[in-house]
């Protein structure tokens, strides 16, 4: 009887094993998030497994929502150990880790980017207004012949808007709505060219966000997924198209592709890192503390991440297209890293 008890209790023993094993054991760091990140996260996590005695983490673009989800569900290895992101945790979002027993974050500004919109470089350019964009981009835009009511959007040229833009239908492809870059461009680009028309300057802050954060769905706006290489594609392929995604892309294909004039400004590296383009953000990571020590290499890709040779003035992040940091903000990135101070709620607000 003690002969079988000790078999049966060995075989459920080495049952559990056998299934806790693959979420427990994982010697890789799991990198999830924003589309616009991505591409300097993999040009860091490549050098990182060619320079170090750590395998190469493995990266997943989720978008910058997606990625803050997956990151938020819990402490183990079956839940990523890094999230990038195309803006700033939100505050709901920092209270999803808490509940969910992440409690121990720390927060990386890694660098700016601009958002574009941008055409085959074949095509007739844009120069317009946010107000303009808004016009042509908002679910509700203000009736024209009553400006203080609102109507489903009439628009199908860029024509019908102003008469200055292109005879054209008005076709853009986009990120969803999980991804950063699309979070950004409601706030910066939408927002901005409508929380001062007349139709909802007496609305509460949320009714007007409500308004000003809804973009057509009548397929003048098409969601391209978190895919901003295929949207490049499409641009190339049809030049009645334009694209909305990151300065980074934009630069990647400048031989191709052209930057449409917001506002009267065409981005370029100086006026995003001086936030003088009108829809410029910030890039960001977010560590889990928690799997320190546990997913060997987090300190060490963080330090790689945050060094000199990566977004120094000459870093190689630099030369694919990231809006380095300057040396002050820098130098208080690698003291975050050796430090890994705690994110609060407060930050976020």
């Amino acid at each position: 009887m003690k002969l079988r008890a000790a078999l049966a209790t060995a075989a459920l023993a080495g049952s559990v094993a056998a299934v806790s094993t693959p979420a427990m054991a994982r010697d890789t760091i799991s990198i999830v998030g924003s589309s616009t990140v991505y591409p300097f996260a993999t040009v860091v996590a490549e050098r990182f497994g060619a320079n170090s005695d750590f395998p190469t983490p493995k990266l997943e673009s989720t978008g910058s929502g997606g990625g803050l989800k997956l990151f938020c569900q819990g402490i183990g290895t079956q839940h990523p150990d890094i999230t990038n992101a195309s803006r700033r945790m939100k505050p709901s979002e920092y209270d999803l880790c808490q509940s969910n027993g992440v409690e121990d974050i720390t927060e990386f500004r890694i660098g700016s980017d601009g958002i574009v919109i941008a055409s085959s470089s074949e095509a007739e350019n844009l120069d317009i207004t946010l107000e303009q964009l808004f016009l042509a981009l908002g679910k509700q835009v203000p009736d024209p012949d009553d400006e203080s009511k609102l109507i489903d959007n009439p628009y199908e040229n860029w024509s019908d808007v102003d008469s200055s833009l292109p005879n054209k239908p008005i076709m853009v492809m986009g990120p969803p709505p999980t991804s950063g870059t699309r979070d950004a461009f409601v706030e910066l680009a939408m927002q901005g060219g409508c929380e001062d028309l007349p139709a909802v300057a007496n609305m509460s802050e949320d009714d007007m966000e409500g308004v000003c954060h809804s973009i057509r769905e009548d397929g003048a706006f098409i969601e391209a997924g978190e895919n901003d290489n295929l949207i490049v594609q499409k641009l190339i392929d049809d030049t009645d198209m334009f694209g909305v995604f990151g300065y980074s892309f934009l630069e990647e294909n400048s031989d191709r592709l052209q930057a449409a004039r917001l506002n009267g400004m065409v981005p370029t590296v100086e006026n995003i890192a001086a936030d003088e383009y009108p829809v410029a953000r910030s890039l960001f990571f977010y560590v889990k503390k928690a799997h320190i020590g546990v997913v060997p290499g987090i300190t060490e890709y963080t330090e790689e991440f945050t060094s000199a040779g990566a977004m120094g003035p000459n870093g190689y992040l630099k030369a694919v297209g990231l809006i380095v940091p300057p040396r002050d903000a820098l130098m208080d990135l690698q003291d975050k890293a050796a430090e890994m101070p705690n994110l609060s709620k407060d930050e976020l607000m």
